[in-house]
């Protein structure tokens, strides 16, 4: 039997086309993981560096702010707690609570996510005891541009004072409360005998997972190829 190749315009089409894809797709979950690494060396490069005292409007855009360590000293506003819900933490279902905090220098506020507690069983709506430290103290934090957002149907619930919410929108907090807050939100590193935990979620880099998809990617345009060029000789030998 004699072996020869037939070449065959449609399925030459479809193979270039699922090669080009795969190459393409393959190429870009390997950017999105060099762009992880570049993410998470600039997250410990920040959190290494000397924390930063807050005390007046930031001149550092957000962007090169966010996950800096910054000392806060002031009082915390205690008629204005936030609960966000949904947020668990080893498999328990809980919260976080988020309030004002007043820097002592002026009439500036930044939202502080204080920590984390859990859920009531019987009633979600049950809030323990809040313990909040009086007076003037100082704490430190990592700026977040955001607490983090989790599935929502529907618009973001308004919020007010002891209100509990799925997601808050730092600019809405500051319109609803009439408070001078910094746009971002600070999470509390400090440990104060408030029984809360402040066991904070790093930032998900996931770099393993963009080259596993880029291998299944480019593993794509192999077979496609094999497949095409296998059928073709099969095709010739008939």
């Amino acid at each position: 039997m004699r072996l020869g190749f037939r070449f065959r315009l449609v399925p030459f089409i479809a193979t270039v086309v699922l090669v080009a894809l795969g190459i393409s797709l393959a190429q870009w979950q390997t950017r999105r993981a060099e762009q992880k690494l570049a993410l998470e060396a600039t997250l410990c490069a920040r959190q290494a560096s000397p924390a930063i005292r807050l005390d007046a409007p930031p001149s550092t855009p957000i962007a090169q702010l966010e996950y800096r360590r910054v000392l806060l000293k002031g009082s915390f506003l205690p008629d204005w707690p936030i609960f966000l819900d949904n947020r668990p933490h080893q498999g328990v279902a809980g919260f976080y609570l988020l309030m004002p905090f007043k820097i002592a220098a002026g009439n500036l506020h930044v939202l502080v996510a204080r920590g984390w507690f859990p859920r009531n069983v019987q009633d979600r709506t049950r809030m323990p005891m809040l313990v909040t430290p009086s007076g003037t103290i100082e704490i430190e934090g990592i700026v977040r541009s955001d607490i983090g957002h989790v599935m929502q149907l529907g618009a973001l619930d308004p919020p007010t004072p002891h209100a509990i919410v799925q997601n808050l929108d730092v600019a809405a907090f500051a319109h609803a409360s009439g408070l001078n807050a910094l746009p971002f939100v600070v999470e509390q590193a400090s440990e104060l005998p408030d029984g809360l935990v402040r066991d904070w979620p790093a930032p998900a880099v996931d770099v393993e997972r963009h080259r596993a998809y880029a291998f299944q990617w480019y593993a794509l345009a192999a077979m496609a190829l094999i497949f095409f060029i296998a059928t073709g000789f099969r095709r010739g030998a008939r």
